[in-house]
C-alpha cells in the first residue's frame, strides 16, 4: 500500500512538471504570435502610444487591404507554385529511392545509403555560388523555376533517410502475400509501398514545405526582379518599404505565415503518425 501511495505521488509529480514545461512553451510560442496578429490591427503610431499587447480600439483592415492591394499576391503565387511543384517532385524521388533501400538487398545499398545520409551534412551557403552559376548556364537566373532544383536537391538526403527508415517497418507478410497473388514490384510499389507509407509522406510534406516556403538564400541569389521573386523576399521588400510602419509588416507577417499554420492544421494527425509510426514494435 506504501508503495502504491509513492507510486502515485510521482506520477502525480511527473504530471505536474510536465504540465508545468508544457504551459512555459505555449506561452513562449505563443507571445510572438499574439504580439503579430494584435498588431496586425492597429494603425500607424497605435502601437508605441498605447503599448505592443494592448488590444487595438478597432479590428482595422487598412494594413491588409493595402498589403493585398499590392504586389503581395504576386509573391504568394510565386511561392505557392514553387512549393507545390517541389513538394510533389520531392515526395516521388524520394519514395522511389527509399523504396530500394529499404526493401531490397543488394551490393551498394549500404555505401548508397550511406552516401545519401553523408550529404545532408554539406553546408547551404557553400553552394550558392556553383548553383548560381549553373543556374546562369542553364538559362533559368531570374525565374521561380530555377528554385525548384535547389529546393528538391537539398531536401532529398532528409527526405529518404526518413523514409527509407519508414518503409522499413511495414510488415514484409504483406509484401509477401502480394508477391504469392503474382504482384510485380512496381504495382507492389504503387498500391501496397505508397499507400501505407502516407504518414510519412505527410511528415515529409510539413517539414520540407515550411522549409521551402521560408527559404531566403537561394530564392535572393538567384532571382533579381520583383515578378519572379517569393514571399520571403517579400517581407523583405515590404519591411524596406513600410521600414516606419511596424503595423504594415506585421501584416504581411500574418499573412505570410497563415497557409502554414492551414496546413498543419489540416495535416496534424498524419504528421502525428508520421512521427510516431515506428516507435512500438510487436
Amino acid at each position: 500500500m506504501e508503495s502504491y501511495k509513492k507510486q502515485r505521488l510521482k506520477s502525480a509529480a511527473a504530471w505536474t512538471m510536465a504540465f508545468i514545461l508544457a504551459s512555459i512553451w505555449l506561452v513562449v510560442s505563443l507571445l510572438p504570435f499574439l504580439f503579430m496578429v494584435l498588431n496586425s490591427f492597429k494603425e500607424k503610431f497605435e502601437m508605441l502610444v498605447k503599448g505592443v499587447f494592448v488590444l487595438p480600439d478597432s479590428l482595422n483592415f487598412f494594413n491588409y487591404k493595402t498589403v493585398l492591394e499590392g504586389s503581395f499576391s504576386r509573391f504568394f503565387t510565386n511561392s505557392a507554385i514553387v512549393l507545390l511543384v517541389c513538394l510533389a517532385l520531392l515526395l516521388f524521388i524520394s519514395a522511389c529511392a527509399s523504396y530500394p533501400l529499404a526493401r531490397f538487398k543488394f551490393r551498394l545499398s549500404n555505401p548508397i545509403y550511406a552516401l545519401i545520409v553523408a550529404c545532408m551534412a554539406i553546408p547551404l551557403h557553400i553552394t550558392l555560388i556553383p548553383v548560381f552559376k549553373m543556374t546562369r548556364s542553364f538559362g533559368l537566373y531570374d525565374s521561380i523555376w530555377a528554385l525548384i532544383g535547389p529546393y528538391v536537391a537539398f531536401a532529398a538526403p532528409i527526405s529518404v533517410f526518413i523514409l527509407t527508415s519508414f518503409m522499413r517497418e511495414i510488415p514484409r507478410e504483406i509484401e509477401e502475400s502480394m508477391e504469392i497473388d503474382g504482384c510485380g514490384k512496381y504495382r507492389m510499389f504503387f498500391y501496397m509501398i505508397l499507400p501505407l507509407s502516407t504518414p510519412g509522406l505527410s511528415t515529409l510534406a510539413i517539414y520540407n514545405g515550411v522549409n521551402i516556403w521560408n527559404e531566403f538564400s537561394f530564392a535572393y541569389t538567384l532571382t533579381q526582379t520583383a515578378p519572379n521573386r517569393t514571399l520571403p523576399l517579400a517581407i523583405w521588400e515590404f519591411q524596406g518599404e513600410y521600414s516606419m510602419n511596424t503595423p504594415m509588416i506585421m501584416a504581411v507577417l500574418t499573412l505570410t505565415l497563415l497557409p502554414m499554420i492551414i496546413m498543419f492544421i489540416i495535416f496534424q494527425d498524419k504528421l502525428v503518425k508520421g512521427m510516431t509510426a515506428g516507435a512500438v514494435k510487436g
